[in-house]
């Protein structure tokens, strides 16, 4: 199981608000490919995973385009 961070606590904050705007514009800037795939394992143990499907499609997109060898964001 993934280990939680404040950064995908945070997300998880926004996401239960129902501010989902916010919480896709920060999946589209996540610091690394580890916080963004805890998210997803976070959002997947707390059965959350297909309520937002806008926020579910942002967190794919995101992983495939950090996952990308050429993609990835500098330090």
């Amino acid at each position: 199981m993934a280990r939680a961070n404040d950064w995908s606590s945070k997300l998880m904050t926004l996401i239960n608000g129902g501010n989902q705007a916010a919480a896709i514009a920060q999946i589209k800037v996540a610091p690394t490919l580890k916080d963004l795939q805890a998210l997803q394992t976070i959002m997947t143990i707390s059965k959350m995973k297909g309520r937002y499907p806008r926020v579910d499609a942002a967190i794919t997109d995101n992983l495939a385009l950090l996952a990308a060898p050429r993609l990835h964001r500098s330090p």
